[in-house]
């Protein structure tokens, strides 16, 4: 019956008939339930209102998340650019099809774009080619996704001395089975200037690891530039590689973090990230080799593309720009003004109206409407470098004085002691084993609760502890997570880092997002997540664990919501077992009357086998949540906590607790 608590043998007996459906414990655990702790909720009260954009999301541009990733774009250096300036210069990953006595590659400065001055030029030199011709082919981000009925479109910019006759196809990696192709004719009139070339093929079976060929049969010369292909299905028709951003959208991200990370401060200030030169049409883009992590990026995924994902999520994007400091070099603060005014400039990108300078360049690019950028942060892991201090304060000023509304973060950390100068946030980033980040779940319990709030921007299990992803780092993760939850009036915003890893360039260990150039899968660090998605914006409610010393062992929250989908209100009490054994909570809602829960009610478990457990390309769902109904919910009870386990139970209420929430 609702409102009374249930045996302790039947208790048992209803864990372990869900628990043999759910997982296996055989050389994991003891099993033993040797701990109990009591968890009183006070409900009575109104609760506190947990920050609307608490938790979020984290893009940085490393382990290829955006090109060969996220952004759907399906060729590798798709301008030639990324072999430098100079020619002849390498152009990998493109590579040959027949051989040096058929057919001459070559880089040159013919280019009709001015900010992308290198083509690819093509001597056909074969009088009697090969079936099938000769010329070059892209292997993408190792291989292309190609699916069969599936429809793909390329554009490619093409020139000639005389008339064309090329094919355009998709092959598999071997360049031995055709998936789809096309043909290019192009007369010598039309020919000897540079044309734009779009098609849309669709594929006749499928290869995850295809490649895109162009060729020819006819000697002669050809110049190929800006060659690109993607999939005509992507997020919201936005470029985004679908089932990557479905999984974003999964975690209903409060705010997204963009573009990084170090990845905007750059080795030098030359390879920096710069806003500026990552809009307009991407032909125009003369991309930027990354050289924190070591690749070239077309920059496909540019600033308006990250304001237009915030948009497509329905999170609030948080830009954080260069300072004019890298990794290595520095701008003085005597200098530092057209800095200011390139950030100002790209502020008024976001927000300016159609008939803004900016505004209405954001506006040719589809956008007439301003985008609902709130958030910037001055620079990233700068604080304590030489012009740090001197640069924020101009920055600072300047932007407030443009747009008071704004706010503004710091990197220095403000959770220890007080910041020396202005901020609305505050940066902190903690990378630690899972015993220290367990233990930090009190991080924020002392800090000074007036002033700037914290942004979380980083955090995660690292080292051995982590492996590839981990339940162990999750379970971590999930207590840390609670503990902002119970912090979150000095806590305003939180997110993961790194977010995606393609599988065949690791830069940065773990991540929580895994994938190739086909499959995917999120490891428990993501899957943790979820049982914070709907936290933002909630209200938390005191709670109180008695019964002995849980700090090394237990952390608990307790929060109301309101679910969209059955128009509902629900009672939220999640809890981390960080222990090896069984834990027993016995709990007492304050506040309820007796027939307040409904039977509809669930308990969601993320657990496995034992600690170091990862999921994979094999087994995806090896560590993932899993719910079921829970049974005799009410305002007291006895809830089994399996070892090393996040714990969520979802109690429908009957009635809103207080209205005024």
């Amino acid at each position: 019956m609702r409102g009374q608590s249930v045996s302790i043998c039947g208790l048992l007996l209803i864990f372990l008939s869900f628990w043999l459906k759910c997982s296996s414990w055989r050389g994991r655990v003891s099993g033993q339930l040797n701990q109990t702790f009591s968890l009183r909720v006070n409900a009575s009260q109104g609760g506190r209102p947990i920050p609307p954009n608490l938790f979020g999301i984290f893009f940085e541009e490393i382990n290829h998340a955006g090109a060969g990733g996220l952004w759907a774009e399906l060729v590798d250096n798709r301008g030639f650019e990324a072999g430098g300036p100079n020619t002849p210069s390498n152009i990998a990953p493109w590579s040959i099809i027949g051989d040096e006595t058929e057919v001459w590659l070559e880089t040159d400065r013919s280019s009709c774009f001015a900010r992308n001055p290198i083509a690819l030029r093509i001597e056909v030199l074969c009088d009697i080619c090969p079936l099938g011709g000769v010329g070059v082919y892209n292997p993408g981000f190792w291989g292309m996704d190609i699916v069969a009925d599936n429809k793909y479109k390329v554009v490619l910019w093409i020139s000639s001395t005389d008339y064309i006759n090329m094919s355009v196809a998709f092959t598999s990696s071997d360049g031995t089975v055709t998936l789809a192709r096309t043909y290019l004719i192009v007369d010598a009139f039309k020919s000897r200037d540079w044309s734009m070339q779009e098609i849309v093929m669709v594929a006749n079976a499928t290869d995850h690891y295809a490649r895109l060929g162009i060729t020819s049969t006819k000697k002669g010369v050809y110049w190929i530039d800006q060659v690109s292909a993607m999939p005509v299905d992507t997020y919201n028709g936005h470029g985004f590689r679908k089932d990557l951003a479905l999984m974003l959208e999964d975690l209903k991200p409060r705010f997204i973090r963009f573009p990084g990370g170090c990845y905007v401060e750059g080795g030098w200030l030359r390879n920096a990230f710069r806003w500026r030169q990552s809009i307009g049409p991407w032909e125009e883009r003369p991309g930027h080799f990354g050289d924190v992590w070591g690749y070239w990026s077309d920059d496909g995924i540019g600033y308006f593309e990250f304001l237009q994902l915030a948009e497509d999520l329905k999170a609030s994007p948080v830009w954080v720009f260069n300072n004019g400091i890298s990794h290595t070099d520095e701008v003085a603060s005597s200098v530092i003004e057209p800095f200011i005014q390139d950030i100002l400039d790209g502020i008024e990108f976001a927000r300016g109206s159609s008939d803004s300078r900016w505004g209405s360049v954001r506006a040719t690019m589809g956008h007439p409407e301003p985008f609902e950028l709130q958030y910037v942060a001055i620079g990233n892991e700068d604080c304590g470098k030489q012009y740090y201090r001197g640069n924020y304060l101009k920055f600072f000023a300047a932007i407030k004085n443009t747009y008071p509304d704004m706010k503004i973060i710091s990197n220095c950390d403000g959770s220890s002691k007080p910041l020396d100068h202005p901020a609305d946030l505050y940066d902190f980033h903690i990378y630690t084993s899972a015993a220290n980040l367990f233990a930090m779940s009190h991080q924020f319990d002392n800090t000074f609760r007036a002033g700037p709030k914290a942004f979380v921007s980083e955090y995660a299990v690292t080292g051995h502890d982590a492996g590839k992803g981990s339940l162990l780092a999750a379970l971590a993760e999930g207590a840390f997570l609670i503990g902002l939850e119970q912090n979150s009036d000095v806590v305003e915003l939180a997110s993961y880092a790194p977010l995606f890893v393609n599988n065949n360039n690791r830069r940065w260990n773990p991540d929580a997002i895994v994938f190739d150039s086909w499959q995917s899968y999120g490891t428990p660090s993501y899957w943790v997540q979820h049982f914070f998605k709907h936290s933002s914006g909630a209200v938390l409610f005191p709670v109180d664990i008695t019964g002995g010393d849980a700090s090394h062992v237990l952390v608990a929250s307790a929060l109301q919501r309101h679910d969209q989908e059955t128009d509902s209100e629900l009672l939220v009490i999640k809890a981390v077992n960080f222990g090896a054994d069984l834990l027993r909570l016995i709990i007492a809602i304050d506040g309820l009357p007796s027939d307040a829960i409904d039977s509809a009610s669930t308990m969601t478990v993320l657990t496995s086998r034992t600690v170091m457990d990862e999921n994979s390309f094999d087994q995806p769902n090896m560590v993932v949540p899993k719910t079921n109904k829970l049974l005799n919910a009410g305002i007291s009870m006895d809830v089994v906590l399996p070892p090393y386990s996040v714990v969520a139970l979802d109690m429908q209420l009957v009635t809103k607790l207080h209205q005024n929430m």
